[in-house]
């Protein structure tokens, strides 16, 4: 300090204009006797889109900050900035993204805020933009200052693996997948988890500031009856799609193809003449019966405001289906992977159909459909999915077979496996019952009673290759003798 007043005492000699001196002086003393600093992590901070992060941020060594000027802002806005703290609440001047997602936050569980000097930065609901530097300046009788770094990574869509035969031999799989921050690397994998040839990859830029990624390869038949495509991130993230590729497996050819082909095809022709002619009455009612069910045939489709995050809708609002990546829980059914449907009932006879499998396809295992009160929520746990507590269906739950959530709970024996499920809700009767509509029969009826409003509700399960569609289903035309004759009736199960 003996230097300062010298200094002092020389400038005074030379008739100095005091007012200039006195500032100049001032922020020499403030820098001179500084004795606290501005800490940072080192390196850079991680965050995705959608999610929250905080910055840490804090005074060393150790003091109550509650009365110091804390700023946060981003490069060239000092004036507008992310968050201004003075006087001690936060001031309203602030950068107009940042409003309502920035606040004063806690850099572990072991701080006490301010009082200890953190003055960590939290941001919720991250986008793009946030990526890049922010600057932590903490002023008071002595100021400082710090930069952090902040890396935005955005999560893609679960890849789509599509093959096409090149030969007898190889088959061309390409993978497909949008929405990643930054590029995603691309790798090939067999069922093996061995690493199948690169192949090529290209990236575009969309106009949300996100990549879309196509790659494909060319894979033997003999070396893999399943391919695995893996996007991921350099912070670990990925996403991984699967498919196939022995469905491509051309069939072995030889001398006795033809006449074989031909011998089959006529005993095939014959049995299913004798079945129809044998059965052709039954197969009249049925369809009659069936017709009848879809006088009161409704238009549904999913809401997606409802469904469970991991579930995948279609464009059209008709299909969901399980993620490939989910994980399930051991043996347990799914029950929280529910999504419900957009129109929903009050009185009335309304019905639906929902397809479980195609003709090319093994009919789904896993499944739930119903419906519930409007208003509740679905769960994990099965015991809340109760009638008592508005919940009423039907769930195929694989090897466990075919049970109701009744109380207590009903279990079916179904063969074949249901392909289409047809379901009648009878609000007023206080009855919702359920069809085999490719058999035609009547599987089961739950009597209850409804009160309020009630919506279809439906669940996809996990693990089937199909998703489980909704039906459209016209109306069909009613004649006068048709419209006086009862729905189908065959109580054979009845709850």
């Amino acid at each position: 300090m003996k230097c300062y007043f010298l200094f002092i005492f020389w400038l005074l000699k030379k008739n100095q204009p005091a007012t200039f001196w006195e500032r100049y002086f001032l922020v020499a003393k403030i820098k001179l006797e500084k004795n606290h600093s501005v800490e940072v992590l080192p390196g850079q901070i991680a965050g995705g889109v959608g999610l929250t992060v905080t910055l840490p941020c804090w005074i060393s060594p150790q003091t109550d900050a509650g009365t110091l000027e804390i700023r946060w802002y981003r490069p060239e806005r000092y004036d507008t900035p992310v968050l201004f703290y003075r006087d001690g609440k936060i001031q309203a001047v602030q950068e107009e993204r940042y409003r309502n997602r920035s606040s004063l936050s806690r850099r572990s569980a072991l701080s006490n805020g301010l009082k200890d000097g953190d003055v960590s930065l939290r941001l919720d609901n991250l986008t793009l933009q946030d990526g890049g530097v922010f600057y932590c300046y903490v002023s008071g009788d002595w100021y400082d200052s710090q930069a952090v770094t902040l890396l935005i990574s955005a999560l893609g869509r679960t890849p789509v693996l599509s093959p096409q035969p090149v030969n007898d031999t190889h088959v061309n799989v390409s993978c497909r997948s949008s929405g990643w921050f930054p590029e995603p690397s691309v790798v090939w994998m067999s069922d093996g988890r061995r690493l199948v040839s690169a192949g090529r990859v290209s990236h575009s830029h969309g106009a949300d500031g996100t990549f879309s990624v196509h790659g494909w390869t060319l894979v033997s038949l003999s070396d893999t009856p399943q391919v695995f495509c893996l996007l991921s991130l350099s912070s670990g993230e990925e996403r991984e799609g699967a498919v196939d590729v022995q469905a491509f497996r051309p069939s072995p050819s030889g001398p006795w193809k033809a006449l074989f082909l031909t011998v089959g095809i006529c005993a095939l022709l014959g049995l299913l003449g004798f079945v129809l002619f044998k059965h052709r009455d039954r197969l009249t009612d049925c369809n009659d019966e069936i017709k009848k069910l879809r006088r009161n045939a409704e238009v549904i489709t999913l809401d997606c405001q409802s469904k469970h995050p991991d579930l995948k809708i279609s464009a059209d609002l008709k299909a969901v289906r399980d993620p490939i990546s989910y994980q399930r829980r051991g043996d347990k059914f799914p029950y929280e992977l529910c999504v419900y449907a957009a129109k929903k009932f009050s009185i009335g006879q309304h019905y639906w159909e929902v397809e479980l499998g195609q003709k090319e396809t093994t009919p789904k295992n896993c499944w739930l459909i119903g419906v519930a009160k409007v208003g509740n929520y679905w769960s994990a746990d099965k015991s809340g999915l109760s009638p008592s507590n508005g919940f009423w269906f039907v769930c195929s739950d694989g090897p466990k077979g075919f049970y109701t959530n009744t109380e207590p709970p009903v279990t079916l024996s179904l063969a074949p496996r249901p392909q289409r499920v047809g379901v009648l809700l009878e609000y007023d009767a206080g009855q919702l019952s359920f069809y085999d509509v490719t058999e035609g029969k009547h599987l089961l009826t739950i009597s209850s009673t409804f009160s309020g409003t009630v919506v279809p509700l439906f669940n996809p399960g996990v693990g089937d290759t199909s998703p489980l569609r909704i039906v459209d289903l016209p109306k069909p035309e009613e004649s006068p003798a048709e419209s006086s004759e009862p729905l189908l009736q065959d109580s054979q199960n009845s709850v």
